[in-house]
């Protein structure tokens, strides 16, 4: 299952994690995997695109670790847009995918 753990400071996104694999299918053919992973480097990298010292972030097998630095319109409104995606993927694929 793929976890994605989001931290908040006062209704603002600070943290979010997303680890793990969601086993839908086998390795490389796992649309739920995909997915995830096509909507969260997306967003990270439009983020970045638009500023490069808005976030931080690690990524690592089965593991993305981001830190938003600063907060602004466009910055939150790409975090948002990521959460809520994340949310329906969740919807759709409750075995596979959980947001806490």
């Amino acid at each position: 299952m793929i976890k994605v753990t989001v931290k908040k400071n006062n209704d603002l996104i600070e943290e979010i994690s997303v680890k793990g694999h969601a086993n839908f299918d086998v390795y490389g053919s796992d649309i739920v995997c995909a997915s995830v992973s096509s909507i969260v480097i997306t967003s990270v990298n439009a983020m970045l695109k638009l500023d490069d010292t808005c976030l931080d972030y690690i990524e690592q097998d089965g593991l993305i670790n981001i830190k938003l630095l600063k907060h602004d319109l466009v910055t939150d409104t790409l975090v948002n847009n990521m959460i809520e995606l994340l949310k329906e993927l969740e919807t759709k694929y409750p075995k596979n995918v959980k947001l806490n």
